[in-house]
Formats: C-alpha cells, sequence, structure tokens
C-alpha cells in the first residue's frame, strides 16, 4: 500500500540519470515513507477526483498519465509437512515526469519500476527480502495488457489470458517463489466510493483501488537450495494515483485478513502526526457470499499491544487488538515473526499475522512511517 511521491521520484530521476548501457544499482539512501510521499506531485499527472467505470482487462495493466501504480500480493502458505510462510511480491511503476520521453534512444524513459520481494520463512524464524529498480525500456521492465504481464527484470506476473490464472516468478539470490494464483470464488472488491479511495479532504488525494482478497495459490517456495511445495491463500491489491500524504499524516497501519470463517477484513489507519487515527481512514469486510461491508473510524477501534525494536532504534507494534463491535469482531493481530522489517529505499514493516481471539484466521499487515520519528 506504499504511496510513492515527490523525494522518491526525486531519488530514482538521480539514480536514472547515472545510467548508460546498464543499470546502476539503486538510490543508496533511505527515507523515511511521510519523506518519499510528501510534497505537491507534479500538476500534469491525472488526479484521482470522482468515481469512474473501470473497464477490464484495460485497467489491470498500466496507467502512464497517473504518477504511481502497484501491483501488490501477499499470502499465507504452507507446504505439505506444515511448514509456514508468508510472501510478498510488490511492483511499482513511478512517473519521474508527464507524457513520452523523447524516442532518441532505446535507453530513454520516463517511467521506472522498482520492485520489493520478501519471504518470511516462520518456522525459521527468518525473514528475506530484496529490492529491484529498472526503467521501463529496453525491455527490462514494463506492464501489459494482452497477454497480462507485469515485470522487472526476472521479477514477473502474467497470464497466458487476460487476467487469471496468474503465474507469479521471482528469484533473489537466497530465496525465491514460483506460484499459480486462480480466481477462487470472491469476487472483485471496489475499494472506497466505487473504486475511489480518498486519503483526504484535499480534492485529488486519492486513488482508484480494488482488490482481490481470496486467491487460491499453490507452487513453490525456495529457501536457499530447498524447495518447499506450498499451497494457501493470497490477497491482491491494484492501486494507482498521483497523490501525496496531507501535511498531517506521518505513515499508517494496513491490516489484510483472512478469517477461517471465509471472510476478510481490510483496514488502513491513516496516522496523523500526532499518532491518532486520520478521518479518512477506511477499510471493508468481506462476507462469505462477497458482500462488501465499508468501514469507517466510527467502525473500528485499533489498539497497538506490543512493540518490536529493530536494530536502529524504530518501535514498530507487531501485536494489536481490533474491534468492529457494530459486526461482533474482537481480534488479536500478532506477527507471526517479529522481524519482518523491509529495510530498503523506503523503510518499513511488513509481514505475516496471526489472527485469534472473536475469530481467527491469518493475514498481512503494513506500518509504515514510524522510520525515524521521535
Amino acid at each position: 500500500m506504499l504511496r510513492g511521491c515527490s523525494l522518491l521520484m526525486l531519488l530514482l530521476s538521480a539514480w536514472l540519470l547515472t545510467a548508460c548501457e546498464q543499470e546502476p544499482p539503486p538510490p543508496a539512501a533511505t527515507i523515511r515513507v511521510d519523506e518519499a510521499m510528501g510534497g505537491t506531485p507534479d500538476p500534469g499527472f491525472a488526479r484521482a477526483f470522482e468515481p469512474r467505470a473501470f473497464s477490464f482487462p484495460v485497467d489491470h495493466g498500466p496507467h502512464p498519465d497517473f504518477a504511481t501504480e502497484w501491483w501488490y500480493l501477499t499470502g499465507n502458505l504452507e507446504s505439505d509437512d506444515g511448514r509456514r510462510f508468508g510472501y510478498q511480491l510488490t511492483l511499482f511503476r513511478v512517473g519521474l515526469r508527464p507524457g513520452e520521453a523523447a524516442q532518441d534512444s532505446d535507453w530513454r524513459s520516463n517511467q521506472v519500476y522498482m520492485g520489493h520481494l520478501a519471504v518470511s520463512d516462520i518456522a525459521g524464524e527468518k525473514h528475506y527480502s530484496a529490492e529491484r529498480f529498472a526503467r521501463a525500456a529496453a525491455g527490462l521492465a514494463g506492464a501489459t495488457v494482452r497477454p497480462f504481464e507485469v515485470w522487472l527484470g526476472p521479477w514477473r506476473l502474467h497470464s497466458d489470458n487476460e487476467f487469471f490464472p496468474l503465474a507469479l516468478e521471482a528469484q533473489d539470490a537466497d530465496f525465491g517463489l514460483s506460484l499459480q494464483l486462480q480466481a477462487g470464488d470472491k469476487p472483485m472488491v471496489l475499494q472506497g466510493e466505487r473504486g475511489l479511495s480518498r486519503k483526504s479532504a484535499t480534492p485529488g488525494n486519492a486513488s482508484y483501488y480494488y482488490s482481490f482478497t481470496r486467491l487460491p495459490t499453490t507452487g513453490e517456495v525456495r529457501i536457499g537450495d530447498t524447495g518447499f511445495r506450498v499451497q494457501g491463500n493470497s490477497w491482491m491489491d491494484r492501486e494507482w494515483s498521483s497523490s501525496a500524504l496531507d501535511s498531517d499524516q506521518s505513515g499508517w497501519d494496513w491490516f489484510a485478513l483472512q478469517l477461517d470463517d471465509g471472510r476478510e477484513l481490510m483496514f488502513y489507519q491513516l496516522r496523523t502526526r500526532e499518532g491518532k487515527m486520520h478521518a479518512f481512514s477506511r477499510g471493508v469486510l468481506v462476507g462469505k457470499d462477497g458482500n462488501v461491508h465499508h468501514l469507517s473510524p466510527d467502525d473500528v477501534t485499533l489498539v497497538p499491544l506490543r512493540d518490536w525494536q529493530a536494530d536502529a532504534g524504530t518501535e514498530y507494534p507487531v501485536e494489536w487488538r481490533l474491534q468492529v463491535p457494530g459486526l461482533e469482531l474482537d481480534l488479536e493481530v500478532q506477527a507471526s515473526l517479529d522481524d519482518q522489517l523491509m529495510d530498503h529505499t523506503v523503510q518499513y514493516w511488513e509481514g505475516a499475522v496471526d489472527v485469534s481471539g472473536s475469530h481467527r484466521g491469518r493475514g498481512y499487515l503494513e506500518l509504515s512511517g514510524y522510520a525515524g520519528s521521535p
């Protein structure tokens, strides 16, 4: 659920200018989410002002008129002998400036792709993660609609059809994924107001956002030289925007929970700089039949119960109580592994969680905007 903006674009622009005939290493700087998200987007990019009619399969593909977008997947998987893994693959497209780049070189592009890949080996108590960058030029990275494909070097999400079934292939030196994702029985969920997810009262500070909340998943997780046949469920978010965090927002806490009774709950708490829940925090509860109940701050109570401290000293709340009294939900959400830190160009915590309390389940939690905070 990362929302990239001004400082991140500046870093990527500087990185892009250093390239000649091969891709340079990624930016060396590590920045906070509020820094990456701050500033004013280039007015030449399109903004999300009103709900729109979605058109598929076109909207599964890229939207270069907008500054940023991402194809985001997480999941909880188990091997045949019960060994559990969490995973994340996020592929970001970042527009450095509006419009098409001059076609005077195969290397020139106004688009950069950034990717984050992670596997949490719960039994092995180890979190693996990696980051990649490439320009959308010379075949290094890009996205197409027919057939559907998003790729960043060897990391690929693709289909022989217009979308489902999806194949996910992503390998790093010490770990990797080769997964197949089926559509399952749950329909697509349009988040917010018919797919328009407003992040503040500022006009245009919004995204177009839809989700697939329970995708049956099979395949292989690799740790070192060992492959594990796995099965489980994934969650997919698609989102694009040209917005930034408002000046009174510092980050967010995003919950995506798959309950054992067949329902799913998503809620993102946008935090004010005073640490309070922002009025534009939102979520959904998806019923077994796919019916959607929208959630606002009046419906949800979130209380952090326990922090985990990273080596740099940043504390992340990795255990929460999440209550939705009107729907008789009283959940405890706890990290399956405390150290699931994504310590890359943008630092945040994201990882697998266990759900207990009034209902049981599993899911994923993203915590952003804590690094560098007082």
